[in-house]
């Protein structure tokens, strides 16, 4: 009998305000933020996040960000490279390509959910997936929500269907 392959599957976090949202949001919110998060998997050696442009991947810790601020071990997946990518594509040519991005409800983090969710049955930390309705909740992000709306955050890296 033939054992199956096991592959480690990664979510990387990234603090997007670089420690600027523990310190201010208390005094600008109301409430404590920890961060403005970024999110990526990293499965089968390579890096993989939702944004702008789409779904693109780099070296794991490729991106200009550096390194993760901290790192997520979601257990491990038999799904192989080969399906994973066709899935990619699929989700790329789908839910995920570049002009469905937002920066509140189909992010990087909305995108990191879903694909930890197929290949390991498990959600990425809530305290990640519910902070734009927590910024949302509060006055200062209803004042800033129009403006928000209109960035994309683009981290870098290689789209996945070669489109930019």
């Amino acid at each position: 009998m033939d054992q199956t392959d096991s592959y480690p599957v990664k979510l990387y976090i990234y603090d997007m305000s670089r420690g600027m949202a523990r310190q201010l949001s208390p005094v600008m919110l109301g409430r404590q933020l920890d961060g403005v998060w970024h999110t990526a998997i990293v499965v089968h050696g390579k890096e993989f996040f939702f944004v702008g442009e789409g779904i693109n991947n780099c070296p794991p810790g490729g991106t200009p960000l550096g390194e993760p601020d901290s790192i997520v071990d979601l257990g491990s997946t038999e799904v192989p490279e080969e399906l994973f990518m066709e899935y990619l594509v699929s989700l790329a040519e789908s839910s995920y390509s570049g002009d469905k991005y937002n920066l509140f409800e189909h992010n990087c983090n909305t995108f990191s959910n879903e694909v930890a969710q197929f290949l390991t049955g498990k959600k990425i930390p809530s305290y990640i997936t519910d902070l734009p309705s927590e910024f949302l909740s509060t006055p200062f992000g209803q004042a800033l929500r129009p403006f928000l709306d209109s960035i994309v955050i683009n981290p870098g890296g290689n789209n996945i269907t070669g489109q930019r």
